[in-house]
């Protein structure tokens, strides 16, 4: 993680940033009962109430704790239950138990979050780069758990029978299905990707440093894959042709009995509907294919005759492109992503899905972690994991940047993950 502060966080500007984004969690998790907050619905996901706890205790522990002289913790026992995966910070609750942690209550953390940003705001004037930067980061990794924050909601709800839905209406509008794919040709030949750091900008550490990448010519779809298209590969027998499958993918399939992406639920007959946070509707043809695994999208560029992108030729294609465009998180409320708007040239980027590169999350030329715990965020996990560009429509707009490298295990798809083609030319 950087913790430096960086030269466009302006005390105005990051001040606005903090209120900004504890406002978001908060309103993220109104609609819930303290149960609905409590409850862990897998091993991966998170109960809400340990997402806005985690985010505080991060605040409490990095910037109050160690800036402001005097500051005394408001329960000098939470910092076991709500620590993550800080060795530094010495033993935690269990990640797989988190569930099981009924008290505090959901009323008691809410009013843990108004004492420590009551606290940020009266020791702000005095605050200096250092905390500061902390708060940046801070900030940036809040909205890192606002998107899981929903997602694991999501996971949550989707294993209720009577699919309750927490938001009003859908956001997604009617459309028909997409054209066919429009192929991009990319950059070829030397390129540079990474973030900068060079202190301008906020990044997390694993972006950079910038280097060099050799690119062989090949194309981009112009779009991401939608589920339309994702039908054609489940009628056409994708889920139950061992051809299309990495080992590891078919040996997934098959274990899990698996037939489509998370959240599809057969109607009557050949129907399929999906679940999200505004309840059960048909699936739209238009809109991008989500929640897919790793393995999942490159089963279907195989099939598609095509394969993933890497994650230079989506960065250097992505360069040029507004990374707060696209349909992303605004405001609380349901989230699913929309079908690809009119227009030429690359769409989608960011926003709607992640998309999933064929590049390992590995470390850059000269990559070095943060010192101290601040530094057991990223280089840790750079084992096992795949990169995915762009953002979704559950990231917070603003978050995200070409450079951004989001990472998960290839069985993994209870984001909101999706597929963009390449092809070599």
């Amino acid at each position: 993680m950087a913790t430096r502060l960086d030269q466009a966080a302006t005390p105005d500007a990051l001040h606005a940033l903090f209120r900004q984004v504890r406002s978001l969690s908060e309103s993220l998790v109104a609609p819930l009962s303290d149960a609905d907050a409590t409850v862990q619905a897998m091993d991966d996901a998170s109960p809400a109430k340990w997402h806005l706890a985690h985010t505080t205790w991060f605040l409490e522990t990095f910037v109050l704790r160690d800036h402001v002289p005097g500051y005394a913790l408001f329960d000098d026992r939470w910092p076991f239950l709500f620590n993550s995966y800080y060795e530094a910070e010495g033993a935690r609750h269990a990640r797989s138990r988190r569930g099981m942690l009924t008290r505090p209550a959901l009323d008691e953390i809410l009013a843990w979050r108004r004492h420590v940003d009551d606290a940020l705001d009266a020791a702000w004037p005095g605050l200096n780069d250092a905390a500061r930067g902390l708060i940046q980061l801070g900030c940036h990794h809040e909205q890192q758990h606002q998107e899981l924050l929903q997602t694991d909601i999501l996971s949550l709800f989707a294993l209720n029978p009577i699919a309750p839905a927490i938001w009003g209406e859908p956001r997604n509008v009617p459309a028909a299905p997409p054209g066919a794919i429009r192929w991009i040709e990319g950059a070829h030949g030397i390129v540079e990707i990474g973030a900068a750091m060079d202190g301008v900008n906020f990044a997390f550490d694993c972006e950079g440093p910038r280097h060099r990448a050799l690119l062989s010519r090949h194309a981009l779809a112009d779009r991401p894959v939608s589920n339309s298209e994702w039908r054609a590969f489940m009628d056409d027998g994708g889920y139950a042709n061992a051809e299309h499958w990495l080992a590891d993918g078919w040996a997934w399939v098959c274990a899990n009995g698996i037939e489509a992406p998370l959240y599809w639920r057969r109607f009557d007959g050949d129907d399929w509907g999906a679940f999200a946070l505004d309840g059960l509707h048909p699936v739209h043809p238009a809109a991008p294919v989500t929640h897919i695994s790793y393995y999942e999208a490159d089963a279907f560029a195989r099939w598609a005759g095509a394969r993933l992108p890497t994650e230079p030729e989506w960065e250097s294609a992505a360069a040029g492109i507004d990374p707060a465009s696209g349909h992303q998180l605004d405001r609380a409320g349901p989230v699913r992503p929309r079908a690809a708007p009119d227009g030429h040239g690359l769409r989608q980027m960011f926003g709607d899905v992640w998309e999933w590169t064929g590049s390992a999350f590995l470390p850059f030329p000269g990559f070095r972690p943060a010192p101290g715990a601040v530094g057991e965020y990223n280089g840790k996990f750079m084992s096992g994991q795949f990169v995915l560009k762009g953002a979704s429509c559950a990231t917070p707009r603003g978050h995200s940047r070409p450079s951004y490298r989001n990472f998960f295990y290839p069985h993994q798809r209870w984001q909101f993950t999706g597929v963009r083609l390449a092809k070599d030319l």
